[in-house]
């Protein structure tokens, strides 16, 4: 028996880049860091919750690249001089990357006592129905 790959699916006409968006999102090497929430806000809105205790604004940046939102954190190191007896919390750089969805358009982003909130919309399609002549050939 043949297995077919998900993107040559006799039914699935026009989703070859379907397999490779799949490979992609489970090789993004997100590795738990930070921990994040997504939670459905409405119908068609969204919101991603970032814990980023300890990262300013300015560390941040929020970028849409080939339909993925990135979120990196880049913290200064600030050590220098200073000693420490015991350093449990984290100060390493991350990015965390989210597959978006044709439609999907990223929102504002707010930061509020140490959490990073980024909303998303997907914009509603309307159905088309489209009635196609055939010609006698």
């Amino acid at each position: 028996m043949t297995k077919l790959a998900l993107g040559t699916h006799p039914f699935l006409l026009g989703f070859e880049q379907l397999e490779r968006l799949v490979e992609r999102t489970a090789k993004s090497g997100n590795d738990g860091y930070p921990p994040y929430n997504i939670e459905q806000t409405s119908e068609n809105a969204y919101r991603i919750t970032l814990a980023v205790a300890g990262f300013s604004q300015s560390d941040l940046a929020i970028t849409v690249e080939d339909n993925s939102l990135v979120i990196r954190g880049r913290q200064a190191d600030d050590s220098e001089g200073r000693i420490f007896l015991h350093r449990g919390i984290a100060a390493r750089q991350f990015q965390r990357s989210f597959v978006l969805a044709d439609g999907v358009e990223v929102g504002e982003a707010v930061m509020e006592n140490g959490l990073l909130h980024v909303d998303l919309t997907r914009a509603v399609q309307d159905t088309i129905v489209q009635t196609i002549k055939i010609k006698k050939g």
